[in-house]
């Protein structure tokens, strides 16, 4: 990755950390002024972003590393570590979430000057909706996990905010103190939900999962592309393997072809399909392996993976 492409993603890993130092100082003071336990859920959610924030950030710079003697294939793996952690701080900040709650449904006590509180609260949600909102189009853009993960983190603050804002002014309409601790629960339970979805696609990440349909589809569209432009029968593809690290891909296919073929015209092959494979996937590595069609061996060696060739053939 180059060092422009790495300073535009931390730039935006460093706006979400500036962004939860604000939110957290809003929301708290919003806590302090109100005595709301759903606030202060809202808050601690914020404490959290922060962390996830600095961990988003560490793991851009650690995954920008090129290869090394001792990680040949990249460090594009750190991100999901980032999201994995993040999702495991999600859970901590949800269980504290719900022992508070739990713990003024059972003392509960008046709430103060709500009108301020809410309107802080709705500032710094306006805040998070901004970035999160930004992060997200910028981690889908350039395939970053730890931004995307942090970003829809910022946004399901924002939900929650929004949800903690109604119930707090409800109290306020109604006086039916419980409600506030109902919302917090709701709140700490929402986040739950949030965490497992992280560390689910986390393991997922780290288990090196296979790419998405669609860029599936676009691997064999191209290979399809270049055994439709021979004749039947000289060019076959199998055993065809992909996964993805972080924002980097991967694809592993047998290229069988003609045992009378020189090894200077099958590279030549070879390289055009690479090529044609990274145009049509940004950021992929593709390892091809060649095998003469007459030879049993060819045929004997793949368990995965569509077979493509010619109808017919």
């Amino acid at each position: 990755m180059s060092g422009a492409h790495t300073h535009s993603l931390t730039k935006w890993a460093w706006l979400s950390v500036g962004a939860a130092i604000v939110t957290i100082g809003m929301k708290f003071f919003a806590f302090m002024l109100t005595g709301s336990v759903g606030l202060l859920s809202d808050a601690l959610e914020s404490v959290v972003n922060l962390v996830a924030a600095i961990l988003a950030l560490i793991a851009i710079s650690a995954a920008a590393k090129p290869a090394d003697d001792k990680h040949h294939f990249g460090h594009g793996k750190a991100e999901y570590l980032s999201a994995g952690a993040e999702g495991v701080m999600i859970f901590i900040a949800a269980t504290l979430i719900i022992y508070a709650a739990i713990d003024r449904l059972l003392n509960p006590r008046p709430l103060e000057d709500i009108g301020i509180g809410l309107a802080i609260t709705i500032g710094a949600t306006v805040v998070n909706g901004v970035v999160g909102f930004a992060l997200l189009r910028q981690g889908r853009r350039h395939r970053s996990v730890a931004l995307i993960a942090d970003g829809k983190h910022l946004m399901t603050d924002v939900y929650t905010s929004i949800g903690v804002v109604v119930g707090v002014a409800l109290v306020g309409v109604t006086g039916w103190l419980p409600l506030d601790s109902f919302v917090a629960i709701a709140v700490g339970i929402n986040i739950l939900w949030t965490g497992f979805i992280l560390v689910r696609n986390a393991g997922r990440g780290l288990l090196d999962h296979a790419l998405s349909e669609d860029d599936n589809a676009r691997v064999i569209d191209v290979l399809q592309s270049f055994v439709d432009d021979r004749p039947a029968g000289e060019l076959e593809f199998h055993g065809l393997q992909t996964r993805e690290a972080g924002r980097d891909r991967f694809v592993s296919v047998h290229v069988l072809v003609p045992g009378e073929w020189s090894v200077a015209r099958a590279h030549d092959l070879v390289e055009e399909i690479e090529m044609a494979m990274r145009e049509a996937l940004p950021q992929v590595q593709v390892y091809t392996h060649l095998e003469p069609r007459e030879d049993p061996r060819s045929h004997d060696d793949y368990v995965r993976g569509p077979r493509i060739r010619r109808d017919g053939t």
